[in-house]
């Protein structure tokens, strides 16, 4: 290890420090391991936890952090390679629960997709080996902070296990952060809209396969429970874990009601660890899942509310009336479009425009997610022994007209940015700029 310290001065021009700008990179290589110590200085460190470090430092090596503190507590930097902010903001990567990010490219071709499989009961389904790390995406992704995300299938009752990824890697088995962390199941909806023969409109109607639905969801969970390994039984079998507790059971279901029968049916089959995802009208029912202690990954804050007599702004309340009620709140991606997640930390920036702090907005998208997801011994915040997985930014990273994040780290891998979108802006760019303006 080298004796002197190196100092880089970071800044808005100099942005290529962190990154190598290829044109022909769409999806960007794979980053190397850490070679070297890194020691940020300078920095307005958000932790993750709420707490705020002015004029901070953040040490890593192998990946992991080894110090974070104030510039007054004395850290030893010697040996690093010594990257001074100026005052900029250093945040923990964001966690993106509930996304088909690395299942899905393009929607409308069918080829490009592998979200969900036929039939209504696919416990066996597991999103591990699915994961795309040549998608497109990810780095559309990572540009905005996003740095850990849930890849979870989807379709029918039990749609299958997801597992957690860092958003860089040769493959699945290298991008892995969690595999298996829990079976999916969508409660079936008590009320279902189609569009009437009669009238050719859109109605809402009583559900009329609701009952056998659920009939089907008890068989499953009785036969899982008394289930041997023999004869072999696929989906039998990946139901084992959730009912050991050995693994979650995502509830994904809005309606008030349905969120009532969804969690009593779980309870009824000793399922201990159960998250609610999506959660549109969790608020009526808050007292209940404050009794139930159930955590909540809320999906809807740029979103219309259910009912038209709901309050306009009532998805921008909701995480703050949650969490205010004592439930742990994470924000997801699963009611927003994939091209629209990469917007997850301005979903936390609403959130904190109604009600909540900044800091505590900025958990909902760092440690209570990695808490809820299971791997906040890993990510989520910025703290000793954690994976140095963080991002530097010259602004505000929950306000999108400040936000601009100039460098990413992943296990202290240093992250190439560069995407499709810099690529296009690049190119109109250069086409435009020298245009005479009448």
């Amino acid at each position: 290890m080298k004796n002197f310290i190196r100092v880089l001065i970071l800044s808005a021009p100099i942005m290529a420090l962190f990154s190598t700008l290829t044109v022909n990179a769409i999806v960007p290589t794979p980053a190397a391991d850490q070679s070297e110590p890194i020691a940020i200085t300078g920095a307005i460190i958000h932790v993750g936890n709420g707490q705020v470090i002015g004029d901070g430092i953040i040490t890593f090596e192998d990946g992991v952090i080894t110090a974070v503190g104030s510039a007054a507590d004395g850290i030893d930097t010697d040996g690093h390679t010594v990257i001074n902010l100026q005052g900029q903001h250093v945040y923990p990567g964001f966690v993106l629960p509930n996304t088909i990010l690395g299942l899905q490219e393009v929607g409308s071709v069918r080829a490009t997709q592998d979200v969900e499989e036929e039939g209504d009961i696919n416990a066996s389904v597991r999103s591990a080996i699915a994961y795309n790390t040549d998608s497109e995406l990810i780095p559309t992704q990572r540009f905005n902070g996003i740095l850990t995300a849930q890849a979870t299938p989807q379709g029918g009752l039990i749609s299958g296990s997801s597992s957690v990824f860092k958003l860089d890697g040769w493959n699945w088995e290298d991008a892995m952060l969690i595999e298996d962390v829990g079976i999916h199941m969508h409660w079936p909806s008590m009320r279902v809209r189609r569009r009437s023969p009669e009238t050719g409109l859109f109605e809402t109607i009583d559900n009329e396969d609701y009952e056998a639905q659920k009939q089907l969801l008890h068989s499953l969970f009785q036969s899982a429970q008394t289930y041997s390994g023999e004869p072999l039984n696929l989906n039998l079998a990946a139901m084992q874990p959730v009912l050991n507790g050995s693994a979650k059971l995502f509830l994904h279901v809005d309606q008030a009601k349905e969120i009532i029968s969804a969690v009593r049916f779980a309870r009824g089959y000793g399922v201990d660890e159960v998250i609610l995802v999506g959660a549109a009208e969790a608020m009526q029912v808050v007292d209940f899942l404050t009794t139930q202690d159930i955590p909540v990954i809320y999906e809807r804050i740029h979103e219309l509310p259910l009912q038209e007599w709901h309050d306009v702004d009532a998805p921008f309340k909701t995480p703050f009336l949650l969490h205010e009620a004592g439930l742990k709140v994470g924000i997801g991606g699963g009611a927003t479009s994939l091209d629209r997640q990469r917007n997850l930390p301005f979903f936390a920036g609403t959130a904190a425009a109604y009600g909540l702090d900044r800091e505590t907005a900025l958990s909902l998208v760092t440690l209570n997610s990695a808490e809820i997801l299971g791997v906040d011994n890993r990510v989520g915040s910025l703290e000793v022994g954690k994976d140095a997985t963080l991002f530097i930014s010259e602004g505000d990273a929950l306000d999108m007209r400040t936000s601009q994040v100039l460098g990413a780290y992943i296990q202290g891998r240093d992250i190439d940015l560069y995407g499709t979108q810099q690529e296009l802006y690049e190119r109109f760019r250069d086409k435009y700029e020298n245009q005479v303006e009448f």
